[in-house]
Formats: C-alpha cells, structure tokens, sequence
C-alpha cells in the first residue's frame, strides 16, 4: 500500500465514503471501465462522483449504473454522456461470482473508489454487500466512539 501511495500515477479519483456506513462490504473486488477518450481526459482533469452509483450484472455483462463524470470542456464536437451506463470489465469467473452473489445470496453491488492504478489506467473496486438495517448502523456507530474514547483514555493516562 506504501508503494501506490508514492507512484506518482496512481491518484484516487473518487470515493464513495457511504458505503461502508450504508453496508456491510464482505468482499472486494477490482475491474477496469470502459470509457470514451473524453471521459479519461475529463478524469485526470476534474472528477467524477460515484456516491449514488451501483453496479449490475445484466445480461452476462456487468454495468456501472448512474455514475456521473464531470463534461470535458475541450471535447466540444465529441462530448460524452455523463451519466451513462459504463461497461464494467471482470473474467468470466468473476462475472458468475458476482451474478451468483447478487441473485442467489441477495447481494448488492456497490462502487467504493475510483482510480488510476500504478499503470496510469481507470480502475474501480466494487464491494460485494449486503444492507445495512438501522440498528447495524447505530451498533457501528457506539463501536466507532468506543474506540475514540478508548483512545483518549490511553492518551490521557499513558
């Protein structure tokens, strides 16, 4: 993880900070997009917002549905959609895992970053998750000031 943080090219480009709030992520996994050459340009120059986005496997494909990349100013001729559906790219073993998790064991999909890799290439992690119920939220929540003040204890008396 210390290497990528120092390689110049990789560079994350959005995150979805809800998701681990909103669900239980049990398993991640990395694929690449297929995007427009003014989608890229628009990436290293502006960004994109994944936050309201998910992904699904339909028809032995799998999509990243209603995420948005900011318009890029110097494709006035060529421009892209911004929220287009964006193919997603797995193996074909990935792609039954993942159809096999969303429609037998009822998980869902779901965008935590976007990046450029090492390589200088778009990549994006989606967690396969299950929702979050109210009560799971708040219990995450009490561990979450449990462990800050828990910190501030040890601090405090250490």
């Amino acid at each position: 993880m210390a290497k990528q943080k120092t390689d110049p090219n990789y560079k994350v480009i959005a995150e979805n900070r809800r998701a681990r709030f909103d669900y239980a992520i049990e398993d991640d996994l990395e694929c690449g997009l297929l995007l427009q050459g003014s989608e890229v340009k628009a990436l290293r120059a502006t960004g994109a917002n994944i936050a309201e986005s998910y992904a699904a496997v339909e028809e032995g494909e799998l999509w990243l549905v209603n995420s948005y990349i900011a318009p890029y100013e110097q494709a006035k001729t060529f421009p892209h959609e911004e929220r287009r559906r964006r193919k997603l790219l797995v193996s074909r073993r990935e792609l039954a895992d993942l159809w096999n998790a969303t429609q037998r064991k009822g998980m869902t999909l779901v965008p935590i970053v976007l990046y450029f890799n090492h390589k200088g290439l778009a990549k994006l992690k989606i967690g396969i998750a299950k929702g979050k119920k109210l009560h799971d939220k708040r219990e995450s929540q009490a561990k979450r000031d449990w462990g800050r003040h828990k910190q501030r204890l040890l601090k405090d008396h250490g």
